[in-house]
């Protein structure tokens, strides 16, 4: 995969409904804590065409250190199933309690748009029809993500970033993107 290209949201947006081929998808977008995963997501969700769901991976980690289980779950209990044209759903972690809370179901007739680190693992991609690497300069993701958790994030972003490299290593997310993009 070549340099990942510079865009803006709506440039972005306008490159990802470009690969629609399909009346259902299911999009999975990953990439670094700060990156813009968020706002791009809300931005394609609002831009789609047809009936569309929104799954952010922030509600499903079971905790700071749980974005490999995350991926997992997803894997298990929302793609998957959905590959089987059977019920789809996730479950919330509730961050207050630090437990699991309820389930989510998601329409199969309904496209779907995973956000979030660890969405693009090598099993998850495999389930998806569009694949989305998003990045941004490391200081400018670092001040996004602390300043949007007012302070929550500031004792969990060294091991975070230190877990978020492991599945780097194991998964080579960006290797399995069918559009890498950088925001300024």
């Amino acid at each position: 995969m070549g340099a990942p290209v510079v865009v803006s949201v709506d440039e972005a947006v306008t490159r990802i409904l470009a690969l629609r081929s399909l009346p259902v998808e299911t999009v999975l977008l990953d990439g670094p804590s700060g990156a813009g995963k968020s706002t791009l997501a809300d931005a394609l969700a609002s831009a789609w065409a047809g009936a569309v769901g929104l799954v952010r991976m922030d509600d499903i980690y079971p905790g700071w250190g749980g974005l490999s289980a995350a991926s997992g779950h997803v894997h298990d209990s929302l793609l998957e199933p959905r590959r089987r044209g059977v019920e789809a759903r996730w479950r919330r972690h509730d961050w207050g309690t630090g437990q699991s809370a309820e389930w989510h179901r998601v329409p199969g007739d309904h496209s779907l748009i995973l956000e979030g680190c660890g969405a693009l693992s090598r099993r998850n991609a495999s389930l998806a029809t569009i694949r989305i690497w998003l990045d941004a300069d490391d200081e400018v993701r670092k001040q996004r993500a602390l300043a949007r958790d007012q302070g929550g994030f500031d004792a969990h972003w060294d091991g975070w970033q230190h877990q978020f490299g492991v599945f780097l290593a194991q998964e080579a997310p960006v290797d399995a993107a069918d559009l890498v993009l950088r925001m300024p």
